[in-house]
């Protein structure tokens, strides 16, 4: 399999994974104060919106990718 067919395999999960859960989110920590031998820790939840045209792109992308792949072996 070569390379350009692997990367067309990835972009297609990837794009229907990002169509599907419309983004993503995680936990930032931060260090708010520190006194002493306390400290004040916040964490922050952060989220990553993934738009619909860029998965359908990345879908479109890896299908033509797949198709250039198969046409020059």
């Amino acid at each position: 399999m070569g390379a350009v067919r692997i990367v067309g395999i990835l972009l297609i999960v990837a794009g229907v994974v990002g169509f599907f859960t419309g983004g993503f989110s995680f936990t930032k920590e931060s260090t708010a104060a520190k006194l002493g031998p306390l400290e004040l820790t916040v964490k922050e939840k952060e989220s990553v919106g993934i738009p619909p045209w860029l998965s359908i792109g990345a879908v479109v992308a890896g299908v033509a990718a797949l198709a250039l792949g198969g046409r020059r072996s």
